[in-house]
């Protein structure tokens, strides 16, 4: 059977180009499987149901290795438990020369060795790639912050008490609620004031 997974890093963004992808390959509907959340972890709702539904003998397309994830150890755990203990199969759509598992099983043991190193290789490309994002993410609110940050519709001054409860917010370390009672803004406020935040920080990294 053919399923598909694709995989884009924000609610805003359109994963259209990469279902267009597996469209035209023949995957039906009912099996091409997205997430719209970042790549660092793999605890993702329509990743997990792909991965309980594969079953020996499937095809699971998808667009680029960085899709399947960011993280060099999950990505290659994740696919050597698909491709080796699920028996199925992966196919990465921007190179399957060398990202198509058929081909290294057909090598016997030479295959293993080729498809770990090719493996190994990438799947350290995206780690790095992750990290250097974050890193640009953290440098532009460090630089927007130091210009002091304000928004529109009217514009919201973004003060050091939300900054605050933003980030324990993200880390973790408090629930959303816990968020709005320490920046003192009530649940349509805070969570507006968020929006134009983060928007602010994707332009102000665009723009680095």
């Amino acid at each position: 059977m053919k399923l598909a997974y694709g995989r884009v890093s924000a609610k805003d963004q359109n994963p259209e180009r990469q279902l267009i992808k597996f469209r035209e390959l023949g995957v039906d509907e009912r099996y091409i499987f997205v997430d719209k959340q970042s790549g660092k972890s793999f605890d993702r709702p329509r990743y997990q149901a792909l991965r309980l539904l594969i079953r020996e003998g499937d095809l699971v397309y998808m667009d680029a290795l960085d899709r399947l994830g960011r993280d060099y150890d999950g990505i290659i755990a994740e696919w050597k438990y698909i491709t080796r203990e699920l028996d199925a199969d992966i196919v990465c759509l921007d190179n399957e020369a060398l990202f198509d598992s058929r081909k290294f099983k057909t090598m016997g043991d030479l295959g293993k060795l080729l498809e770990d190193q090719f493996l190994s290789m990438l799947a350290y490309v995206a780690e790095q790639e992750r990290k250097k994002n974050g890193q640009r993410q953290a440098e532009g609110i460090e630089v927007a912050r130091a210009n002091g940050v304000s928004f529109g519709r009217p514009r919201l001054t973004i003060d050091q008490a939300f900054i605050k409860a933003y980030d324990d917010w993200k880390a973790g370390l408090i629930t959303a609620a816990q968020a709005m009672r320490q920046a003192e803004l009530k649940k349509a406020t805070f969570y507006r004031r968020v929006k134009e935040y983060e928007e602010e920080m994707t332009q102000v990294i665009k723009d680095s």
